[in-house]
């Protein structure tokens, strides 16, 4: 059996913070039952360009995979019924709305605990249930500038940059999954769940770490400033170097790599002299010894600094592009990238799920069509015949879509 096997989770989610955390666990073996409003057109996800078709998209996918879906409209009194019988034999209702939204479609647990007191209710939103913000909806872009992480990022001269990912998302999604995986331990150890309250906010705020801690101390003393080359605030040299063909990154993060990247690049008379001697002076000089190295590094290519380095133990790497990323031979030897049939692209290729346990490779599906799972999961969790599914398909359960 898979580690999540006996995990049943209902998923009332859209795009990406919420999709990314439960399909980790999807991964994991979870019976992730992705609850999708068919007059919506389901997951918003599903139109998101390029590579789409009808409700179809490799955005969808990626953040899909291995889940059912179930097209069911929860503001129908024949879906919500649906719906509060698969709470009854379900570990977790999982949602990521505005942090008004579990109480509007009656998500919480004091709205479900009748139903199943051992219920976990994680509600991932943009700014969570409480707070002046709490109704507002939000984005990753927008909380990268809201929680300092654009004012961190980018040239020194240049305007506030986000990160090329969607970091507060993914971060977010990973941190909903982790407060459900302890939540429905508790429940199953005390017979009694909860809600998670969990955010974006929180999220990016708990990402600023030590950054916070240095603004916090002497009374605000220490000011964060972006540096060139994406370099360390503290360390030196920690950074992007230019080649004589491209660029790499060159970490000295402690001493002993320090002594051995000059001798690799062979400018042994740096060692004597005070200004490159310890973390300190380093970053005192940090101009000084980033121009004394970036003379030496443009001098030849990123393949052969990589190759010199790497053989003298010096932390380093290239800076690839994503293709270039994704044909690493790093990531083909840890059978990264899956690929499934697909009934509309072909194939879809997306790259799995970092957690592992064991050494049993998994099982994957494609994503779900919308409502692809309605009648199944209905007959097979339920106990539907196909009397009552047509009756709460005339009441209106599943939408105006023919599923």
């Amino acid at each position: 059996m898979r580690p999540l096997a006996d995990l049943r989770i209902l998923a009332v989610e859209q795009f990406g913070a919420g999709p990314f955390g439960s399909v980790q666990l999807a991964e994991l073996g979870a019976d992730v039952i992705k609850i999708e409003d068919p007059h919506a057109g389901g997951d918003v996800g599903r139109s998101v360009p390029p590579y789409q078709s009808g409700d179809d998209s490799l955005f969808f996918e990626a953040f899909n995979h291995d889940k059912r879906s179930l097209a069911l409209d929860l503001n129908a009194d024949a879906g919500r019924a649906i719906f509060e019988g698969l709470v009854r034999v379900s570990d977790a209702v999982y949602s990521n709305l505005r942090g008004d939204g579990p109480a509007k479609l009656r998500l919480r647990y004091a709205d479900l605990a009748h139903l199943n007191p051992r219920l976990v209710c994680v509600s991932l939103s943009g700014f969570g249930m409480t707070g002046p913000r709490r109704d507002e909806p939000a984005y990753d872009y927008i909380l990268q500038g809201l929680a300092g992480w654009q004012s961190l990022t980018g040239a020194p001269d240049g305007p506030p940059t986000k990160s090329g990912l969607s970091l507060v998302d993914y971060s977010g999604g990973l941190v909903a999954a982790l407060a459900l995986l302890g939540a429905v331990h508790a429940a199953r150890r005390d017979g009694v769940g909860c809600d998670c309250d969990t955010s974006l906010f929180d999220t990016a705020m708990s990402m600023l770490t030590y950054v916070a801690a240095w603004t916090l101390a002497d009374d605000g003393a220490y000011v964060p400033e972006r540096l060139p080359l994406s370099a360390h605030p503290s360390i030196v040299p920690f950074q992007n170097f230019r080649t004589a063909d491209g660029w790499i990154v060159v970490v000295c993060a402690k001493e002993k790599f320090w002594q051995r990247l000059i001798d690799v690049l062979g400018i042994p008379e740096v060692r004597d002299d005070p200004r490159f001697a310890g973390f300190a002076a380093r970053r005192t000089h940090r101009e000084l010894v980033t121009a004394r190295l970036q003379g030496v590094l443009a001098g030849n290519t990123s393949a052969a600094w990589i190759a010199a380095l790497t053989a003298a133990g010096v932390p380093c790497g290239p800076i690839n592009d994503v293709a270039a990323a994704l044909a690493e031979p790093q990531t083909l030897a840890r059978e990264l990238v899956v690929e499934t049939d697909h009934a509309t692209f072909g194939h879809a290729r997306w790259i799995a799920s970092p957690v592992r346990i064991g050494s049993t490779p998994a099982a994957h599906r494609r994503a779900p069509q919308l409502g692809e799972h309605t009648e199944s999961i209905l007959r097979e969790v339920l106990g539907y015949d196909a009397e009552h599914i047509s009756a709460a398909r005339a009441d209106g359960a599943f939408g105006e879509r023919d599923i």
